[in-house]
């Protein structure tokens, strides 16, 4: 217990926002001190699991590992999918943060999704616990999002979020420190890469890793583009002839690619104020819908979005950090973390 106590106090307290494709950790005191994505790079042989490395560094191996090497993203549509290497990951950030300290056992609050099974809250936990973790808060995404946009979330008034991830798109109304309505759908960035990725295979008969989807999505990825259409060079390999090719494709293509998804996106709002009640929808058609999350970058989603609902579409100040700025405030003001953490 004594040692328990010396260890605690010796750690720093930490936010981690735990995203399919980023992992981002905020510190009490000092801000967002690591942004690296969630990918492990993990040696196997035999029956023994060795991490190679991880963030970055293991992102630059996707696609590219010899047979006993795999490059593992352990998150799939924002829940864990692999517990041990998941695990791994938390254990080498927490580490990181500590400069490598062994000894420390610091209180941790995670992001989860707002649509997240009890048995999923209970993998984080343990995860974080196992990775080295005093105590652990969960926090849901769309109320941690709110609170790093700076939203006024515990006042009597509506405050919409709609935060779009990696592997999840959340839908929340948000009054009086809860959660009114919300809906969580697993239809984000990661869907738009693999539809990117299908695309092209099926339009140009040209295999690219997801690596390469996810650069065409951020550089020429468009909602609605207008020509002329930005382009881009890719380069993978022929479906036909089996050698490597390079193919020019454009933003128009990408909005045909993704237009699936993003309609998915679109009907989760839409469905969200068809449930608000209608006290509360007074307020959102003043102050608008805030969008948060690496998807709120997606070039004229917000126009899209102000056309089908024809409401105000505000762009949080730093639609990446959002989440986690939210779960290190929470972390920072105990009272915040009281009223919103999941019991």
């Amino acid at each position: 217990m004594i040692l328990d106590f010396l260890f605690g106090w010796l750690s720093t307290d930490m936010a981690i926002d735990l995203g399919t494709a980023n992992t981002l950790v905020y510190v009490k005191g000092q801000g967002i001190v690591l942004r690296e994505p969630s990918v492990v790079a993990v040696k196997r042989n035999a029956n023994v699991q060795k991490v190679l490395a991880v963030g970055k560094e293991a992102k630059m191996m996707l696609g590219k590992t010899p047979g006993n090497i795999v490059a593992i993203r352990p998150m799939k549509d924002g829940v864990i999918a692999d517990f041990e290497v998941t695990e791994a990951m938390l254990r080498y950030f927490i580490r990181r943060v500590h400069k490598r300290r062994a000894l420390v056992r610091p209180r941790i609050i995670v992001s989860v999704p707002s649509g997240i099974t009890q048995v999923e809250k209970r993998a984080v936990r343990e995860s974080a616990e196992s990775a080295g973790a005093r105590e652990v808060y969960l926090i849901e995404e769309p109320m941690a999002a709110a609170i790093g946009a700076g939203l006024p979330i515990t006042e009597p008034t509506a405050n919409m979020i709609v935060d779009i991830g990696g592997g999840t798109t959340e839908v929340a109304v948000i009054s009086l420190a809860g959660i009114v309505y919300s809906k969580s759908v697993r239809v984000a960035g990661d869907k738009m890469d693999e539809a990117i990725a299908q695309y092209i295979k099926k339009k140009h008969n040209l295999l690219i890793g997801e690596h390469s989807a996810e650069k065409i999505k951020i550089e020429v990825g468009n909602v609605v583009p207008e020509p002329p259409y930005e382009e881009i060079e890719i380069k993978g390999r022929d479906l036909v002839t089996g050698v490597p090719k390079t193919v020019v494709i454009n933003a128009s293509e990408i909005r045909e690619a993704i237009n699936e998804q993003v309609e998915t996106i679109v009907e989760a709002v839409k469905s969200a104020l068809e449930r608000t009640p209608p006290e509360l929808s007074a307020d959102i058609v003043d102050k608008g819908i805030v969008l948060t999350g690496g998807g709120a970058l997606l070039k004229n989603l917000d126009k899209r979005l102000r056309d089908d609902i024809d409401l105000p579409i505000i762009i949080a100040d730093d639609p990446l950090s959002s989440v986690v700025i939210g779960s290190g405030k929470a972390l920072d003001n105990l009272s915040i973390l009281k009223e919103v953490m999941i019991s």
